[in-house]
């Protein structure tokens, strides 16, 4: 299926009116005329660059979108795997996903995370294609005499670098693992990279994985020249929720431990990590580890630690069952600040990581977010209460420690001394008693991925680390294991795409 935003005839490329084509399009023409008053037209949409900044916070809003990167597509990464229990058998809120029982007609997910993703690469599509077609006007007088030098390759590595991110979330779902066959023969996903307001290019074939990960990386390429440093030393929320360069290299260091590249891992979380404990970054934003783990997450979820977040307000929520508070904390109205109680923390010992108390101790902080009601365990990593306006995480400076330790530690044959401080970083962080020393490779391997899954619990990363190391879904209450050979390892294609893209294969 395909996702266009058709901009008003007179209208402005400010604001879109999403379409998608279940292989029958119906044009209004009465949505395409007059123009609302409160609107610009689309000739003076880059007229200034407060104009062309309001249109890159539109991108941001768009990948933000509760549908995706707001929320459910931390939530689905999560549910896949072995540490939540669905409650609720509620088809709405994941029970599919949860389960491994997705179609290509699964409206609430395969469909929904589809259309959503693509709406929000089309709108940056748009977005690029009107700074060309307006670049005459990016020249003094009618722009400072450096705007074309200085914000407009920044605001267009923005837009690149949310393409990018939109791209590699779709193919940790939708396409093979890029360490999964053959990359260059597996079916990656329709590389759409052009503005569509009509229905003439519907019709695209899949790109191979290995093609969309090279595009991926040369939109994160273009946005770490083109980003600026920082946004001030006293821009804490700017600092989390607009891309800089750190934000790109961060993501480069994801990308390629996907790809299992684990020497440019090394190369790019280099460029920021400093040489010695506590690593914090050698230059622009100075990232760091926390002293607490619960001040990461702890309103307004501004620390150096974070990366890129995106954030909410009251005004500006995810929208219904799309919050991440709603999804862990319970709904009992005994606890604080209730959720929706939609899944809770497996328990059992040798499935569930809550049941791991050897490789997970109870001294560890990061278990302080685990509470019980009653019987059930809850994850309280997320504290707000309705209307759940947590910002939503997508990357953690902990994080690319652990990239950087686990490309180490997978390119050498010993316990490498770095990749165990950078290991040891993050855990004593949370548990200053323990101190991790893996007899072998071997077990550091296996300590890193286990710190992974603790850190991240909640945050969507567990799925793509089962699927960069090819490993089986493994099984969970009534749930059986998914082999890496299984159709159902990655999800379907969705039928609206299958319908309205001639071109389109399903997975096999």
């Amino acid at each position: 299926m395909k996702n266009l935003y058709k901009i008003y005839k007179k209208g402005t490329t400010l604001a879109f009116i999403s379409v998608f084509t279940f292989g029958v399009f119906s044009c209004q023409t009465d949505l395409l005329d007059p123009v609302p008053k409160t609107q610009l037209i689309d000739q003076y949409a880059f007229d200034t660059p407060d104009r062309v900044s309001l249109q890159v916070n539109n991108l941001y809003t768009a990948v933000k979108n509760g549908q995706f990167l707001g929320g459910r597509y931390q939530v689905y990464n999560d549910i896949r795997a072995e540490d939540f229990l669905n409650r609720t058998t509620n088809g709405v809120t994941g029970l599919l996903v949860w389960n491994q029982t997705v179609t290509e007609t699964s409206q609430n997910d395969v469909i929904s995370l589809w259309n959503t993703a693509y709406a929000a690469i089309n709108q940056i599509n748009v977005f690029l294609q009107g700074l060309e077609d307006n670049d005459a006007k990016f020249v003094p007088p009618v722009f400072a005499s450096d705007y074309k030098t200085v914000t407009l390759p920044a605001f267009k590595a923005e837009a690149r670098l949310l393409r990018a991110l939109s791209y590699h979330c779709l193919l940790q779902i939708y396409a093979k693992p890029y360490t999964l066959g053959n990359p260059s023969v597996n079916k990656g996903l329709p590389l759409r990279l052009q503005a569509e307001t009509s229905l003439a290019n519907n019709d695209l074939k899949r790109s191979s994985v290995e093609e969309v990960y090279s595009q991926i990386i040369s939109d994160l390429d273009f946005a770490e020249q083109n980003l600026p440093l920082t946004y001030g030393s006293s821009a804490a929320t700017l600092n989390v929720t607009r891309a800089h360069k750190n934000t790109a290299i961060a993501l480069k260091t994801r990308v390629y431990l996907t790809m299992g590249n684990y020497a440019s891992v090394i190369t790019e979380a280099n460029k920021i990590v400093s040489e010695t404990v506590p690593f914090k970054a050698a230059t622009g934003v100075p990232h760091a580890l926390q002293a607490s783990i619960a001040s990461v997450f702890a309103s307004p979820q501004e620390t150096t630690e974070s990366i890129l977040s995106f954030p909410f307000t009251a005004q500006n929520a995810p929208g219904t069952q799309n919050q991440l508070a709603f999804y862990y904390r319970s709904s009992s109205t005994s606890s604080t600040n209730p959720g929706g109680g939609e899944y809770s923390l497996n328990p059992k010992k040798g499935v569930g990581i809550l049941g791991d108390t050897a490789g997970w101790p109870v001294t560890d902080a990061r278990r302080s977010f685990a509470y019980k009601v009653s019987t059930e365990y809850f994850w309280g990593k997320y504290p707000s209460g309705t209307p759940y306006i947590d910002k939503a995480p997508v990357i953690r400076y902990a994080e690319v420690l652990l990239n950087l330790s686990e490309a180490i530690a997978r390119t050498t044959a010993d316990v490498d001394a770095k990749a165990l401080a950078l290991l040891n970083a993050v855990r004593q962080r949370a548990d200053a008693s323990v101190t991790l020393a893996p007899a072998d490779n071997a077990e550091l391997l296996s300590a890193i991925k286990l710190e992974r899954r603790i850190e991240f619990l909640g945050e969507g990363i567990r799925s793509m680390d089962i699927l960069r190391l090819n490993e089986d879904f493994p099984a969970k209450a009534s749930v059986g294991a998914v082999p890496s050979t299984a159709l159902n390892y990655i999800w379907p294609i969705p039928a609206p795409e299958l319908a309205a893209n001639k071109l389109m294969e399903r997975n096999e």
